[in-house]
């Protein structure tokens, strides 16, 4: 005798239906892994219970204070970030110390963009993400909700 089991639907989200709000962070004190891990979640919109993987419905982001972030331990000497010129010997490298001194907003960017999909949609996802040094940013204008992480 065969069972019968009730067929639920799975909803699929259109791209036509997201609905973006804006959010802003403060990211004084905060540790720079754990409030780039919770970024992410509202770029990729995992925070919504009509989370669609393939569908494009994260939140804006904007986030403040950026140069006030925390590393543990001893990341500010230790981690060192790398990258390329792309000409032969081109490799370089900054520690988290300068990284924070000459260029904070890239700290926290850097952090949330490698927690996000490596494909077309996470890229689309990034531009999403607004990140200031200072107290203040342009985008009052789209009324951001203050949200702590």
């Amino acid at each position: 005798m065969a069972r019968y089991f009730p067929i639920q639907k799975t909803t699929m989200v259109k791209k036509e239906a997201v609905q973006r709000k804006w959010y802003v962070v403060d990211a004084s004190g905060k540790v720079l892994g754990r409030l780039a891990s919770q970024i992410a979640k509202i770029l990729m919109g995992k925070h919504k219970p009509n989370y669609t993987p393939h569908v494009d419905m994260g939140d804006y982001v904007v986030v403040v204070n950026a140069d006030k972030v925390v590393l543990t331990g001893k990341k500010w000497k230790q981690k060192v970030y790398y990258w390329h010129s792309g000409y032969p010997g081109g490799l370089k490298s900054m520690t988290a110390e300068q990284m924070l001194q000459k260029h904070p907003e890239r700290l926290v960017w850097l952090a949330v963009r490698r927690m996000l999909p490596k494909t077309a949609l996470g890229r689309k996802m990034l531009k999403r993400l607004k990140v200031y040094a200072s107290p203040t940013h342009p985008h009052e204008a789209q009324k951001p909700e203050p949200i702590s992480l």
